[in-house]
C-alpha cells in the first residue's frame, strides 16, 4: 500500500454508469475510497449494498443524495452516510461538476 498519492497525477476511470469517473485512493479487503467526479446533469440510479455502508463527503459542488425516502441537496463539507442495504442515488442536477470522496466499510451481512 502507498503511503502517498498525488491525485493531481492520478487520471479519473470511467465508472459503470455515464457521467461518473473515479480516482481509486485507497483498496483495501474491508473497503476503500475513491474520489469521484460527476459531470453535469449526471445521475446514478437508485441502488443498495447488501455488504457494506458508505459514505459521501462532497468537495466541490451541489449533489442531490437520496436515501431510502429522504432527498437531501448537497453542499460542500456536507457528509452523508449510505447503510447496507438501503436504496440510495446520487444527481447532479446542475451544469457544474461535482467533486465527492466516496467510500464504503464492508460489514456483515
Amino acid at each position: 500500500m502507498e503511503n502517498y498519492k498525488d491525485t493531481n497525477q492520478l487520471n479519473f476511470e470511467s465508472g459503470k454508469v455515464n457521467g461518473f469517473q473515479g480516482q481509486n485512493l485507497i483498496e483495501l479487503e474491508n473497503g476503500g475510497l475513491k474520489k469521484v467526479k460527476v459531470d453535469a446533469f449526471a445521475t446514478y440510479p437508485m441502488h443498495q449494498h447488501p455488504g457494506k455502508t458508505e459514505f459521501i463527503y462532497v468537495l466541490k459542488g451541489q449533489p442531490k443524495i437520496i436515501i431510502g425516502d429522504k432527498i437531501y441537496m448537497g453542499k460542500p463539507d456536507d457528509f452523508f452516510t449510505l447503510p447496507k442495504s438501503i436504496m440510495h442515488a446520487i444527481e447532479n442536477p446542475n451544469q457544474d461538476e461535482c467533486l465527492l470522496l466516496v467510500g464504503a466499510i464492508k460489514t456483515k451481512q
